[in-house]
């Protein structure tokens, strides 16, 4: 990027706009084109709004609904399928990083500047997927910012833990940005988010895979608030929390001021959980989306993703935030404006960016 930029003839909140950036940021937005020697761009009269952000995406699994088909639709079948797969060996290192590179591409195109993307770790792949990913988001450097999430294998405790637990460690010793695991699906879920806790420390952010059910007992986002409130814990995010949307409006109040004290942000994904939840459902198909709007209410920072993109978990996709803006205003009740919000501003709140778009001290990722 020039060190110095103007951006002239746009349109911020239904007012003209000239902006003036200087090494990534807007520092004006009033000045007069033809007075500043700096490269300009005309937007003729565009609106300019802060950059799109994907805050929950599977980079390793994206574009793999033919490698991995999916029989029964629904979340085992999916797990069952990739895990399937994964055996079969029909994954390789550089089949797998053309399919990121691809993804990446699409994403910048649709107008997103910041990725957050879970990888599998452990298991059968070990730090395979990591490496991979690691090594493309290298070349998006300045570009994209790519946060990397280790999504260590089930078991985390017990037998056959051992070898996930040592992934885990690798992955840190490899710079992963991020620790996440499944919880809920662990056989000690406390167990596990100790583990998770205990191996990022203070200087390593969590985002984990919560309550991905719409069984209303299941509720291991009550275990995270307790064990983040007892560590010292760096950001936390808990992506789904499906099983939320199963609940009154007192027990959402109650999970989201705990969620907001313990400063625990939650990313909604509706439409893989719209293509994975309620298949058992024959009348009055839950929708099975976290209830963003009363957690926004309660004081929780929240987000929405487009989580898996024409893989086993989900056949359709097309790598752009506003899918998932456009299906929280029609599956969540969101207005478009919180809705936008959800998959730009508020995105890069939970992924822990700085502020992003065309006002005055903010940085210059615009659309």
């Amino acid at each position: 990027m020039e060190e110095r930029l103007v951006i002239s003839n746009g349109v911020v909140d239904g007012r003209r706009v000239d902006l003036l950036v200087d090494a990534g940021v807007v520092v004006a937005d009033d000045i007069d084109p033809a007075g500043v020697e700096a490269p300009c761009v005309d937007v003729g009269g565009r609106l300019l709004l802060p950059a799109l952000a994907e805050p929950h995406a599977h980079l390793d699994k994206a574009l793999t609904a033919e490698i991995a088909p999916n029989p029964t639709g629904d979340l085992r079948g999916a797990i069952e399928a990739w895990m399937e797969a994964e055996a079969a060996g029909r994954f390789d290192a550089e089949g797998m990083a053309g399919r990121i590179r691809e993804e990446l591409d699409r994403l910048l195109l649709s107008g997103a500047t910041a990725v957050r993307s879970h990888l599998n770790v452990g298991g059968s792949v070990g730090v395979e997927h990591l490496d991979v990913a690691l090594r493309v988001a290298g070349e998006f450097e300045g570009v994209l910012d790519v946060q990397l999430v280790a999504m260590i294998t089930m078991p985390l405790t017990g037998e056959g833990s051992e070898s996930n637990v040592a992934a885990l460690r690798e992955a840190i010793d490899m710079g992963v940005h991020l620790v996440g695991g499944c919880p809920h699906l662990e056989p000690d879920p406390v167990g596990a988010i100790e583990i998770l806790l205990q191996h990022a420390g203070e200087a390593i952010p969590l985002d984990l895979h919560v309550d991905e059910t719409l069984n209303p007992e299941m509720l291991t986002i009550e275990d995270l608030i307790s064990a983040v409130e007892t560590h010292r814990a760096n950001a936390v995010t808990a992506s789904h929390c499906v099983s939320l949307s199963a609940l009154d409006s007192d027990r959402v109040r109650r999970i989201g001021d705990g969620l907001a004290r313990s400063g625990i942000g939650v990313v909604a994904l509706p439409q893989t959980n719209l293509f994975l939840q309620g298949r058992d459902d024959q009348r009055l198909t839950p929708r099975g989306i976290a209830p963003v709007g009363r957690l926004r209410a309660a004081g929780v920072e929240v987000a929405a993703g487009g989580d898996n993109v024409q893989d086993p978990f989900n056949l359709m996709g097309r790598s752009d935030p506003l899918e998932a803006a456009a299906l929280m205003v029609m599956a969540a009740h969101e207005s478009p404006e919180d809705a936008f919000d959800l998959v730009s501003s508020g995105a890069r709140r939970v992924m822990g960016l700085g502020s992003a778009g065309p006002e005055v001290g903010s940085i210059a990722d615009i659309v």
